[in-house]
């Protein structure tokens, strides 16, 4: 019994500064986000503390909810109209990633993001599905308190919907990615250098991008090139450098955003951000499959050499039955004719 005690509060230390840790990073990661507000108050294009609470939960497990409840409450009790409004917020905030975490668990997700279900379910259940309820939650809570009038309640839904699914598109497979990332200890002098550039290639189309010339296509190509040479772990973070970049370009109202209305630069930056991040994601998981197969039929194929090898060292040589070992439909042989 004493033995046992210890033990368990070593566990509730760990789970406090796991919470404590959650809580910081989400705090922190708001304060980034809040700096790109494209809609005033306190939604933006991209959210990341709920790709952030999101990570979490997938890699720590539901002990680290509280962590996402404290953090959501110490960026919006500044900002919320009133204390039960933020409270409101607060919940919605934490519901969101949690009801997406246990839809995930439901379809078998694998953080290792290596099969295309993963990449599909991270999508659709765990961006586009999960973060209508924080959506509609906080807008629909900001619309009861005043702060937006009828007009502006499906707009403000709109886009706090798009930036928390953003969230989780951008920023939950570049923490999944680092959580397992190994230094390649093995990787041939091309490799490095491909990667060098395909990182300078990476900020030449972002500098374009923030600048008065609209290429912001450009990365395309780029996205494609990570998710064939570097899968999951160069596709996530091509992925988070040209979604920041389309961001950076949006706030400033350049390139492709100069000279429209906020209505019209939100639709352009969240289909652009959307179809890079798809993009990312689904190639990344079809070419990790791919390659994954690849060495499960080279592992057969060797197997199955290897057991060939056994039995003709062994003196067993297989041979196909000939027409005189084959039965007659009454159960007697065919005799041969002497």
């Amino acid at each position: 019994m004493t033995a046992a005690r210890p033990e368990r509060l070593r566990q509730a230390g760990l789970a406090a500064l796991e919470i404590c840790a959650v809580a910081a990073l989400y705090y922190g990661s708001a304060t980034l986000g809040l700096l790109q507000q494209l809609v005033g108050g306190q939604v933006t294009p991209l959210w990341p503390p709920t790709g952030i609470a999101l990570a979490s939960l997938l890699l720590r497990g539901w002990r680290v909810w509280p962590g996402i409840a404290l953090g959501a409450f110490l960026v919006n009790v500044p900002l919320g109209p009133s204390i039960l409004a933020v409270l409101a917020i607060v919940a919605g905030n934490t519901l969101a990633p949690v009801c997406s975490y246990a839809l995930l668990r439901r379809t078998g997700f694998r953080t290792e993001l290596d099969r295309l279900q993963d990449a599909l379910g991270l999508i659709f259940l765990g961006a586009l599905t999960g973060m209508l309820i924080s959506a509609t939650v906080g807008s629909g809570t900001l619309a009861l308190a005043g702060v937006l009038s009828a007009d502006e309640f499906w707009p403000t839904w709109s886009v706090w919907w798009t930036g928390d699914a953003m969230g989780v598109l951008v920023v939950t497979p570049v923490l999944l990615v680092l959580r397992f990332a190994r230094w390649p200890k093995d990787a041939r002098p091309f490799r490095w250098v491909e990667g060098l550039l395909l990182l300078s290639a990476t900020v030449c189309v972002g500098l374009l991008a923030t600048s008065s010339t609209p290429l912001m296509f450009l990365g395309f190509p780029l996205l494609i090139w990570a998710a064939f040479r570097f899968q999951l772990a160069g596709a996530a973070l091509c992925a988070l450098a040209v979604s920041t970049f389309a961001i950076v370009a949006a706030a400033r109202g350049s390139g492709p955003f100069a000279g429209h209305d906020l209505l019209t630069n939100m639709i352009t930056l969240q289909a652009f951000n959307g179809s890079a991040s798809l993009t990312a994601l689904l190639v990344a998981a079809t070419v990790s499959q791919r390659n994954q197969t690849q060495k499960e039929i080279a592992r057969a194929c060797a197997l199955l050499a290897e057991m060939v090898a056994k039995a003709t060292a062994g003196g067993h040589h297989p041979r196909l039955p000939d027409r005189g070992d084959e039965r007659e439909p009454d159960g007697g042989r065919t005799g041969r004719p002497t």
